[in-house]
Parts: C-alpha cells; structure tokens; sequence
C-alpha cells in the first residue's frame, strides 16, 4: 500500500509577515527611506522562493519514485490483466490506488496553486510598487539629468559624482598641493596686486551689478538648477566678511547659559543662521524611528479649492510628530523655544519628510500671501512667522536648500538645523524667502522642520514700524 503524505514549509509566513508590514499606499519612489523596506521584501521572498524550489524538489522526488514503483507494477500487470486481477489483492490495491492514491497525489501536485508560494505572491502583489512607481522613478531619473547636467551614459552607468569617490580624493590632494602653490605666488606678487585692486576695483562693482543683474533675469526654474549645481550668484567678499560663527546664548538664556549653541551665519539678506551640533545622532533615529510608520505623499494646498492633494513638485514624503508621541520632541521643541526665543505653543507639529528618487521641492514661500487671506485659518494663529528646518542625514551629491531670488544655498549637515524669519517684524511677508529643496543625486535626505505661527509673538518679536523693517 502506498501512501503520499508531505508537509511543506511554511514559505508563505515569512512573506506575509514582512509584507504586512509594507504600507498599502502606492507612491514607494517619493521616501528613500520606506523604499529600504522593499529591499528586504525581496530578500525574504528570495528566501521564501528557494523554500518553495527545495519543496518542490522533494515533492518531485516523490512522485518520480511512485511513478518509477507503479511503472514496473502496470507492466508486469498488463502481461497478463486477468490472471493478474485473479489475485484479490491485487484488485483491492487497483481499486485503492484510483479511488484514493491517484487523488491523493491530484492534490500533493495542485497544492501550491491553493495555499502555495505561488498563490501568495499573487494576491500579496497589491502591496508592491505599481506602474505609478516606476513611472515615478523613471521622471525622477530624468529630473536629475536636467538639473545637474548628467549625459545618459552617466545615468545609465550610474557614475554618479560623490564625493567619497576614490577619485574625489585623489583629486582634492591635488587642488590642496595648487593651492598652496597660489598662495606662495600670492605672497610675492602682494605689493604688485594691491596697485592693480585699486584700479580694478571699480571695475569689479560694475561686473558684479551686471552679474547680479543679469542672474535676475534669468527665470527662475533655471536660477533654481544653477542654485542646486552650486552655480550662480555669489556673495561678495565684503559681505561675506559681516557672516560670524559665534557661542549663541540668546541674551542669557536660561538653558543655554551652561552650554550655548554655535551659531554660523549662512547669508544675510534674509538672514539665515544655523546651528551646529542642535540635534543629537540619537534623537535623529528616534524621530525617524516614530515618523517612518506614518510617512504619507507630502500634500500641498491647493490654492483654489483650498484642498490638500499630492504634486509633482514635491517628490517626499512626511509624518507629523507630537510632544505626545515621545518626550523627546517636547525636548526638541524646548531647544527651538531657546535658541529662537520664540513661542512655540502655537507652533505646528514637527514635521518630518524623507526625499525619495530624485526628491525634491521646487520653489515655493512657507508663508501665506495676501491672495490667500484663508490659508492658515482653520488654525487660529496667524501666518507662518519662521521656519526651523533640521538636517537629519548628510546627502552625498544634490539635495540643497536654495533660495532663488538672492542666490543662497545651504547644504545638508547632519546634526543641524537653519532657521529664518518668513515675515518681516511688520508681519509684511519677505519674498527672498522664496526657497526650494534641490534633487537627491545620490544619498538619502531625511529632514524635520518647524513651522512658526504669528500668535504668541506679540511680546517676543514685537511689530516694526515699516513693511521692511
């Protein structure tokens, strides 16, 4: 008598377990950070996929053996059928075999089309990235060749630049060795040089109105991508010479008299600072830790119907993060009150995003305009005042904060933050705040920023006299 009896793996736990945990929402090319989850998807699924082969083998092994066995039987059997069936037995293990085994096998071959590898993969397929995606993905590479000027076979290569390129620092021996050398040159040829400033000095003031000038001119999407190349507008040495780096205790303020926060100046028209070292490597992987179940298509507001709806120019995505969430953003929020001596209960909520393939965030202001008297109504607490914006990760190649208008670009620097008023003290909107978030060439950019609103400023940063003010 035989019998075919075998328990396969248990294959298909693994893969729902981790594609549970994978969001039901489409939109996986906006977040870098959740698309990590799909590398580990198909990590498990490979796993599962050779469970499933060895099964397989095992379940062929099987039925090869049964067939081998039933093979000899049937030819010896159909020598002679009647005097084969005269055995009773013989007629029972027939009967046996057709009415049962040959089921039983039936269904040892079909199981995996009912409760299988293959039958889970299928159904589990609504939680993979869709044809959305890919196209996504496909824009985003393209977007990237555009802006930093990348020939096809780069991209298709993917030699991409990035600075911890072998290359990179071969070549940065080289340019420190030129420089050294220019500056023995400079040395000699000083008494020389300042003759020659004095009468070219003149000539540079009127070179740079027509630079700056001419930089005005050019429309603003290709004054966005030279920002984001690190082209464009540079500030003069005079003016660069009024930026400080300094120990910030915000007119002794109490929690930070003990220990002040380094304060550098980015640009100052508008004022930008940041702050070194505001954001510790452990409280960066918490707050990423609490936003990436919750990251969703960063949403924008559309300026007609006032609805909230996802847009091709902001490739990210972002959760929001109360104090109520996890002390620690209490913490954060204390930190901001302290270092901008602004009020933060009518703050909004920190929000954190995470740039996908190619993300970014064209150009736009944080604040709302006067053809938009409504847009922070339903808050309650005026106009957005200041934003507080923290680099949670370093980004090897792209991925600046730009401010078209006036030629300004801060990079990524894991651990800070920058802040800038969007309103002047009139509570007249600054249009040079006009910024955007560069492309993501290479790397992953995780971000968190605070939105500061109008009430609650009275006293702290009292109204100015005139809109400029």
């Amino acid at each position: 008598m035989l019998s075919i009896r075998m328990e396969l793996p248990c294959c298909c736990l693994l893969l729902l377990s981790c594609l549970q945990s994978l969001s039901a929402h489409a939109d996986f090319f906006t977040s870098t950070g959740q698309m990590t989850d799909l590398l580990y998807t198909e990590k498990d699924l490979v796993t599962s996929l050779k469970d499933y082969i060895r099964a397989e083998e095992s379940k062929l092994e099987q039925i090869k053996r049964w067939a081998e066995k039933l093979d000899s039987l049937t030819v010896t059997a159909t020598q002679d059928p009647e005097g084969f069936l005269g055995h009773p037995v013989n007629a029972f293990k027939l009967v046996k075999r057709l009415n049962t085994e040959w089921g039983d096998l039936e269904s040892l071959v079909l199981r995996d089309t009912t409760g299988g590898f293959i039958s889970n993969l299928t159904i589990q397929r609504q939680h993979f990235p869709n044809d959305e995606d890919q196209t996504g993905a496909a824009k985003a590479l393209i977007r990237l060749q555009d802006t930093y000027r990348l020939d096809a076979n780069t991209i298709s290569t993917g030699n991409l630049p990035d600075p911890e390129h072998p290359r990179g620092k071969s070549n940065l021996k080289y340019f420190e060795f030129q420089l050294e050398k220019q500056k023995k040159a400079a040395e000699e040829e000083a008494p020389k040089q300042k003759e020659r400033e004095k009468r070219e000095t003149a000539e540079k003031k009127k070179k740079q109105k027509k630079s700056k000038k001419a930089f005005s001119l050019i429309p603003e999407r290709e004054k966005y991508e030279m920002l984001c190349r690190g082209e464009g507008i540079k500030m003069t040495p005079r003016r660069q010479s009024r930026l400080f780096c300094r120990y910030y205790d915000n007119n002794r303020n109490p929690s930070l008299l003990l220990a002040p926060v380094k304060q550098q100046d980015e640009w100052d028209r508008p004022y930008i600072v940041r702050y070194l070292d505001i954001i510790s490597d452990a409280e960066i992987e918490r707050i990423k830790q609490l936003a990436k179940p919750r990251l969703r298509r960063a949403t924008i507001s559309n300026p007609i119907t006032g609805v909230l709806e996802t847009a091709s120019y902001r490739i990210s995505k972002s959760a929001w993060l109360t104090e109520y969430d996890d002390p620690m953003i209490e913490m954060i929020n204390n930190r901001i009150e302290g270092v901008t001596g602004l009020e933060m209960d009518t703050a909004e909520e920190l929000q954190v995003a995470n740039y996908g393939v190619g993300g970014q965030y064209e150009p736009h202001f944080d604040f709302g305009r006067k053809d938009e008297p409504d847009a922070f109504k339903e808050l309650g607490t005026g106009n957005r005042i200041a934003t507080c914006l923290f680099y949670m990760s370093d980004v090897a190649a792209g991925g600046a904060t730009v401010f078209p208008d006036v030629g300004a670009a801060v990079w990524p620097q894991k651990g800070t933050a920058v802040f800038w008023y969007n309103l002047f003290a009139s509570g007249e909107g600054d249009y040079s705040t006009r910024h955007a978030a560069c492309p993501v060439l290479v790397g992953n950019k995780w971000v968190s920023n605070k939105w500061i609103h109008e009430r609650g400023q009275e006293w702290r940063r009292p109204c100015g006299l005139s809109e400029s003010e």
